[in-house]
């Protein structure tokens, strides 16, 4: 019997985007350009970014009373994913102050907000339509033990993207299918579960595979990404595009993921189509604005890659 759909339990902000020519450095002020509010934090960019592929998808997560809750929520409601499972607090909505520079890269500082009152029983009350979801999404912007609660309730594939690295039970982390992390983000993981260091891309899935984890996808920003469900890791070129502004990228490629997981393609096949959605969203500013709907033509397609 199928499952329902795909269910993200984590972090909503806004995003405070500040256009500047160059990162400053350490004591040093610089002008900015621009300043525009968006929607923004990791869990609400996956769930618009598998949302608008066309998934079903549901949100369980947090906003505050403030001014910055609507902007939160607005491309998840543009999107059509499901709010029916969002909990308002009296405090303030998390945000995002995110500096873009002119050659695309972009820092990020968080301020949790609502996120950071995310407890297990608000996750415990949104239990039955976590089992019933063919994939649950986790990421590490809310606390652990909210994360490890949405583990535990899901019945379904659980895609766990651990970033930030925060510290999570290791029987919950290797519930993971995939484990989804940067180059960063991998090595931390290995320190985490106590498994030492690996050095290079691929022995670092290696040595993920060898701690117990059913597949990993490594993301490597315009390299592409690895992946292995404990065969030889594969390595998936992204195709070639200039970059305008990588902020979401990482998660336009975790929604994407999801979205053809939850469809019922093969790991790697939905790898090759996630890679390229982030290589498409780094084409436009901002995170949720940059993701691509199912008429937009993506990066590779002219190659006769699959859609």
């Amino acid at each position: 019997m199928s499952r329902p759909g795909i269910v993200v339990v984590g972090s909503i902000n806004a995003d405070l985007v500040v256009t500047l020519e160059r990162h400053p450095r350490p004591g040093e002020t610089v002008l900015g350009r621009s300043l525009t509010v968006l929607p923004g934090g990791k869990g609400a960019n996956q769930a618009v970014a598998a949302a608008r592929l066309g998934a079903d998808v549901l949100m369980v997560g947090a906003v505050g009373s403030d001014a910055y809750a609507d902007t939160a929520l607005s491309a998840l409601a543009a999107a059509g994913v499901d709010l029916g499972s969002l909990t308002r607090t009296d405090g303030g909505t998390g945000v995002a102050v995110v500096e873009v520079s002119d050659d695309g890269e972009n820092t990020i500082v968080v301020l949790p907000g609502a996120n950071g009152e995310m407890t297990p029983r608000i996750v415990a009350a949104s239990a039955a339509v976590i089992g019933a979801a063919a994939v649950v999404v986790v990421q590490g912007e809310v606390p652990a033990a909210a994360t490890e609660a949405a583990v535990r309730a899901t019945s379904g594939r659980v895609i766990v993207n651990l970033a930030p690295v925060v510290a999570v039970d290791p029987e919950v982390l290797l519930r993971a299918d995939p484990l989804v992390v940067n180059e960063h983000e991998g090595a931390l993981v290995l320190a985490q579960l106590g498994a030492g260091e690996a050095s290079g891309h691929t022995a670092v899935v290696e040595a993920l595979l060898g701690c117990g984890f059913a597949s990993v996808v490594m993301t490597l920003g315009a390299a592409g990404a690895l992946v292995s469900d404990g065969g030889p890791v594969r390595a998936v070129p992204a195709p070639r595009v200039t970059p305008v502004d990588t902020t979401g990228a990482g998660d336009a490629f975790v929604g994407a993921l999801a979205a053809r997981l939850g469809a019922g393609d093969p790991l790697e096949d939905a790898v090759r189509f996630a890679v390229r959605v982030g290589s498409y969203a780094v084409q436009y500013a901002g995170a949720q604005p940059s993701y691509p709907s199912p008429d937009d033509v993506l990066p590779g397609e002219d190659q006769g890659a699959d859609a």
